[in-house]
């Protein structure tokens, strides 16, 4: 048997190795996964060998010889230990279906030749359950029809919800359907509470769901640009703890476009809930509403371009909402004369009608590179397309439906999604740079042989089994991607006039981000992260080297990698979006990308690359900024935060990640940064930092040092002049001080919060880093670039309106310094003040004039708000005499 190593081995064993209903069997000598720290975000899990056990004691050893006491109640005991025996279960599985044993042993040959090798990668539902239970859909994801506009509608969508997810499932909603806030409700003499609302409370069951003991629910909550909640749903992640467990994406329009491009209002409306047919007829499809003759009311009027500009502003901000061009989805979508998509799964590649589902699998490109020919092996590629295409099929008899409608549904349509995972190592192995106008043309070229190849496939299996119930042949070649297909391709066309075709639509490109790790290839369609990284799970936390780059290195010492080695955010923004477009073209579903864009990449420059994606034909798109999210899967530095990869300049990854990933993603949180910060021990973080500069100011440390750095630190003199600046934040009052050194500012002090407090420790902590960083070199720019970095980070919360809204403390810091330039700023009070202190007497100081402003943040208007020590969300208050977070529910009470 080949076993896997290091991550790779432990996400087979965790995920999709077939294992032992519970762990009390373990023997001496058996392999199992351990968990060796229980917690909640950041657990770590070890591949280790039984020693011995007593009961329910057991000792285990690690990888490195360590012994270690756990129990039987720790330990995953997998039956699988070889990526072989996965493979021969799947063969046999998704052979059974045949409809003759001849047909049977054939095809089991066949599926088992395309998984050798990782050639075909099957989706993880598929992995981890066909021939292993009765129980686990092998569908990765759902779309459940809108919820009806009623609490026993709600209720009924959030119990469906609830069983997908917990059978392994995530699942994609369109609330539209649902009336707005302050809506009237007839029979209860009240109103509503809007369709927002209600997506927090699917978003909380979500984080309550453990799906088989291996990963969370997933959500995905989308809107439609009608709808008169548009923008609180656009800004509802600025508020804390209302929706924090959903991905969420506006549903754009092509008349919304043009009325953005033509500078025109835009009307949201609704249909009248007092029309007697409305709990009857009213389904979300506002089209279908408005053919009936039915009455509809206009809410408001806007500008929509400010509309789009306060998506654009979001999206700036958190990553979050996504844009998807539903309009234009439902045009080119093969279903487009039966079943319209009404969402997408969490992860945005798969649009779905009511009761979709994704039948996912993707091949790994990286396994068809001809070495002797420096070209890709098209004759196997081909294939193994066409052999996919009958394995996904298969999966649609296989799969148990545990909701009559998802079948009926999908052996209706029989939607399979085959992707990719591997190009960037393929690319690499061609050397093509990925994003490069060589790149385009190749894309071109490989994408459309494989859908060719798909749909040939497909409509030769219709020959056989027949096409898909729904069919309709002049219908269906008059979706906006067939008629690309047989432009293209006239002998795909040919094919289905003569045999009909099996499946409704053929190719997705999801972000393979679990499995795509497990390989050892690059996810998804994506350029890889970087070549060496550290990734955060809640199997541990694991440094990965590339191992395509690390040979290279290998065999080439001491020199740079060339420049086809890529990496995420190497390339443009603009080079990520011309790349997914090149894809969408033989893509009939759609895909999961992140543009990744740099930490200064302005809201202009988001925009622009937006309606570039929509100008290009792409069906949605969403961007990554780096630092614009706190929790990150992915980092180039490790948990000192030193920078160890090669390409460790302000990178961040795509949503692949676990989005999220793709789970979509920020900056990544060390356990031991995470318990300095909330032990307060804020003076250790200072003599830490002040250390550091020492040695860094050093002759040792100048020696090593670039020509032309500036290392020079600036001690302290006894007296500073400067001023407080008083400015409301969503964490209360803060009292920002900046003291100036030489004329310009070198000293930055913040309270907020109550001693004690983790925003108090953390606003501290940003004060003296900002001081460090200001009293460190005389480049010239400190100012401009300490501005331009804190300026606008967004958190949970916001506060005050247009110039004067605030968005964090670290915002109003900047806002402070540009302030300080310029004293006759309106609407903030400055107040001079004078510094007479050393750093001896630092922290009496801070203590003494905490003290002077406390009674103001007493009476201040807000709650008091501090971090919540289980989730990290700034919900931590104050409920019936003890500490509680508003968001996981946690209280330091039990």
């Amino acid at each position: 048997m080949r076993r896997l190593t290091g991550l790779s081995e432990k996400i087979f064993l965790d995920r999709y190795a077939r294992k032992h209903e519970d762990a009390r069997r373990v023997k001496a000598g058996d392999t199992v996964l351990a968990l060796l720290k229980d917690d909640a975000k950041f657990p770590v899990k070890e591949v280790v060998e039984v020693v011995s056990r007593d009961g329910d004691s057991v000792t285990v050893k690690t990888s490195d010889g360590e012994l270690l006491q756990t129990t039987t109640g720790r330990l995953t005991h997998p039956i699988e230990l070889s990526p072989e025996q996965m493979w021969d279960r799947l063969a046999e599985a998704m052979a059974s279906v045949e409809r003759t044993p001849a047909k049977q042993v054939e095809w089991e040959r066949k599926f088992r030749e395309i998984l050798d090798d990782w050639k075909l990668v099957p989706g993880g539902r598929i992995a981890a359950g066909a021939g292993a239970s009765d129980e686990l859909t092998l569908f990765n994801c759902y779309v459940v029809p809108s919820p009806h506009d009623s609490r026993g509608g709600i209720m009924k969508t959030l119990m469906d919800m609830t069983e997908i997810m917990a059978r392994g499932g995530g699942v994609g909603m369109n609330l539209s359907s649902l009336r707005p806030r302050r809506a009237i409700v007839a029979g209860v003499n009240g109103s509503s509470s809007g369709s927002v609302s209600w997506g927090g409370l699917f978003s909380y069951t979500t984080g309550l769901i453990e799906q088989g003991g291996s990963r969370r629910g997933a959500l995905m909550l989308m809107l439609n640009d009608w709808h008169p909640d548009l923008l609180e749903f656009i800004t509802v992640k600025e508020k804390m703890g209302e929706v924090t467990n959903a991905n969420l994406s506006v549903c754009v329009s092509d008349s919304f476009m043009d009325a953005v491009k033509r500078d025109l209002e835009w009307e949201l409306v609704f249909p009248d809930t007092k029309d007697p047919d409305f709990d009857e007829l009213w389904t979300g499809d506002l089209d279908a509403w408005r053919s009936l003759g039915k009455n509809i009311l206009t809410y408001k009027k806007l500008r929509a371009k400010d509309i789009w500009h306060r998506i654009i502003g979001s999206a700036w901000k958190s990553a979050e909402p996504g844009v998807v061009f539903m309009e234009r989805y439902n045009k080119m979508s093969n279903s487009w004369y039966f079943n319209p998509i009404v969402s997408t799964n969490p992860c945005g590649e798969q649009g779905l009608p009511g009761w979709g589902v994704c039948n996912l699998s993707a091949i790994n490109l990286s396994k068809f590179y001809d070495a002797g020919k420096r070209d890709v092996d098209w004759a196997e590629l081909g294939k193994v397309t066409q052999w996919s295409v009958r394995f996904l099929d298969n999966v649609i008899d296989k799969t148990p439906y545990h909701f009559e409608e998802n079948e009926q549904n999908q052996k209706r349509e029989r939607r399979i999604g085959l992707g990719t995972m591997g190009l960037a190592e393929l690319m690499i192995k061609l050397g093509i740079r990925y994003g490069s106008e060589e790149s385009l043309a190749f894309l071109d070229k490989l994408y459309g042989f494989m859908a060719r190849e798909a749909y040939l496939a497909s409509s030769r299996i219709a020959s056989e089994k027949g096409s898909f119930p729904a069919f309709d042949r002049e219908k269906y070649v008059q979706s906006g991607f067939m008629k690309e297909m047989i432009k293209a391709y006239p002998e795909v066309g040919e094919a289905i006039a003569k045999s009909g075709i099996r499946n409704v639509t053929i190719i997705t490109q999801a972000p393979t981000g679990s499995t795509g790790t497990m390989v050892g290839t690059s996810t998804g369609i994506e350029p890889y992260f970087a070549f060496e990284y550290f990734r955060q799970s809640r199997l541990g936390y694991d440094k990965q080297l590339v191992p395509i780059a690390q040979e290279w290195k290998d065999a080439n010492p001491g020199e740079e990698l060339p420049d086809y080695f890529v990496t995420a955010m190497e390339l443009s923004a603009e080079n990520h979006i011309r790349t997914q477009a090149a894809i969408q073209r033989w893509v009939d579903s759609s895909i999961s990308k992140t543009a990744n864009c740099p930490a200064d990449f302005t809201v202009e420059e988001t925009e622009r690359l937006y309606e570039l994606a929509y100008e290009l034909g792409c069906k949605g798109v969403t961007i990554y900024r780096d630092g614009s999210r706190d929790v990150q899967v992915l980092s180039t530095t490790d948990k000192n935060g030193e920078d160890k990869g090669a390409a460790g300049k302000e990178q961040a990854d795509t949503p692949s990640v676990e989005p999220v990933a793709a789970e979509r993603v920020g900056a990544i949180k060390s356990d031991k940064a995470a318990e300095a910060v909330s032990s307060s021990s804020s003076e250790a973080v200072w003599a830490a930092l002040e250390a550091t500069v020492t040695a860094e100011a050093s002759p040792v440390a100048a020696a090593n040092t670039a020509p032309g750095v500036d290392r020079q630190y600036k001690k302290r003199p006894s007296v500073l002049r400067g001023a407080t600046y008083k400015i409301n934040t969503p964490f209360g009052m803060a009292y920002i001080t900046i003291n100036d050194l030489d004329g310009s500012p070198a000293e930055i002090f913040l309270n907020v919060g109550k001693a004690g407090s983790d925003v108090f420790a953390m606003a501290e902590a940003l004060g003296r880093v900002c001081s460090l960083f200001l009293r460190y070199g005389d480049h010239g720019e400190k100012i401009r670039l300490l501005i331009k970095h804190l300026k606008g980070i967004g958190g949970s919360g916001a506060i005050g309106f247009g110039v004067n809204r605030v968005e964090s403390i670290a915002d109003a810091v900047a806002k402070a310094l540009e302030m300080h330039g310029d004293n006759e700023a309106a609407g903030i009070e400055a107040e001079a003040s004078v510094s007479v202190e050393d750093d001896s007497s630092r922290e009496q100081n801070y203590s003494s004039e905490l003290k002077s402003v406390e009674k103001d943040m007493e009476v201040a208007s807000y709650q008091e708000i501090d971090l919540c020590p289980s989730c990290g969300s700034a919900t931590l208050i104050n409920m019936e005499g003890c500490k509680q977070c508003a968001s996981c529910g946690f209280s330091k009470c039990n």
